[in-house]
């Protein structure tokens, strides 16, 4: 870690596990988005969301999900990433697409919430993963270059995230 300035980690699988039944919230969002006239088998959980902003329920649907990720914090399972927190000499932040008080709820459970100087939730800034601007945004709130930022995460879409934003990346 000490070849990078800052290390920002994805939240859910890469430092906690939210007790989320994504099945049932995709369920939920899928009968929101067919009230609305809309067909939600065409979708990805994500684009849902996207498709439920277009259609002008985005904010429903996004405090649905909340909803789900807030009782997931409370019960999250903090997993082995979180342990190289207290080694690091750098500053820290996360970028996590599941809401941002969601994120606060479950690294304070686990204690983890001091370690980050700046927490960033899909509702945090107007851009989502991969879309590299939710990273290039806490990269700013640190004052960081992304060539000087690590990226930790363990999806392929954080992987495209941190680079398009040009970020190095590792594996949770």
């Amino acid at each position: 870690m000490t070849d990078y300035e800052a290390v920002v980690y994805d939240l859910d699988g890469t430092l906690v596990r939210l007790a989320v039944d994504w099945g049932t919230v995709e369920r939920e969002v899928g009968e929101r988005l067919r009230e609305a006239g809309l067909d939600p088998g065409a979708y990805d959980m994500w684009e849902m969301l996207d498709a439920a902003e277009d259609a002008g329920i985005g904010a429903s649907v996004h405090d649905l999900i909340a909803d789900h990720e807030r009782a997931g914090a409370a019960d999250s399972e903090r997993l082995p990433g979180a342990d190289e927190l207290a080694s690091l000499d750098v500053p820290a932040a996360v970028c996590s697409l599941n809401a941002e008080d969601a994120c606060r709820s479950a690294l304070d459970r686990h204690g983890l919430l001091d370690s980050f100087r700046v927490v960033a939730g899909r509702d945090t800034v107007p851009a989502r993963k991969p879309d590299p601007r939710a990273l290039t945004w806490v990269l700013d709130e640190l004052g960081v270059a992304p060539a000087d930022a690590l990226f930790v995460g363990d999806s392929p879409s954080d992987k495209v995230t941190a680079e398009r934003a040009g970020v190095a990346f590792r594996w949770a």
